[in-house]
């Protein structure tokens, strides 16, 4: 015969003025996080922009200083060697900021999504006890980590985008090849997609992962 578990008391019980203070901390730290969530993007993208910025810093300290004439910079067959290299060296480099702009969108998505986890906990006492929930996300697969077409995705689409002309017209240069417009933009094309096989790899595969120990059975709702 199974024994029914022990009610508790009023005083025992969770009040509504503490679930009020749920939902306080609840909000503050939605702001929290989406605040965060929106600086991490910023500064990887002014690290990305002054990343590639410094090419043409160089070409125009390197002309100031006559190092370069300006008239070998016209034509793709006159123009140094090292300044294909430093085109193609801060295209590398703008990838840093890239897989690092790909890791705070999966950070924050995740924490959004906890948080969106624990609101269930006082959601329906709310609906229950005040008829009022807070006006916030309740589903624990939002927001959805693979996203492309919110800020988020745009964002890292068009900084892989750069970093793929950055790349291929170091690289064409370097290479000492005569640029051909149809072969330089497939080239281009086929670069920009290996970045973005890398942001649906690591945002869309890899949240299918192996879940950590669980030695108290808590059921999992995250996606």
């Amino acid at each position: 015969m199974r024994k029914t578990p022990p009610r508790m008391t009023a005083e025992e019980q969770l009040e509504t003025s503490h679930l009020l203070q749920l939902v306080a901390v609840d909000f503050s730290g939605i702001y929290a996080v989406h605040l965060a969530a929106k600086e991490e993007r910023l500064k990887m993208t002014r690290l990305a922009m002054s990343l590639l910025s410094v090419p043409f810093a160089a070409a125009i300290a390197l002309t100031s200083a006559k190092v370069v004439d300006p008239a070998s910079l016209t034509a793709w067959h006159t123009v140094p060697w090292y300044l294909f290299a430093l085109v193609a060296a801060f295209g590398l480099l703008g990838v840093l900021p890239f897989l690092r702009m790909i890791e705070a969108v999966n950070a924050h998505a995740r924490t959004a999504r906890a948080l969106n986890n624990f609101r269930l906990l006082y959601a329906e006492r709310l609906k229950g006890e005040l008829a009022w929930t807070p006006n916030l996300p309740v589903d624990p697969r939002f927001p959805e980590t693979y996203a492309p077409l919110t800020w988020p995705g745009i964002n890292v689409m068009m900084l892989a985008t750069v970093n793929a002309c950055y790349l291929t017209v170091g690289v064409t240069g370097l290479s000492g090849q005569s640029p051909n417009l149809l072969l330089l933009l497939t080239s281009i094309l086929l670069v920009a997609l290996l970045h973005y096989s890398i942001y649906y790899v690591r945002c869309n595969v890899t949240r299918r992962r192996r879940l950590p120990h669980n030695p108290y059975q808590f059921p999992n709702v995250e996606t």
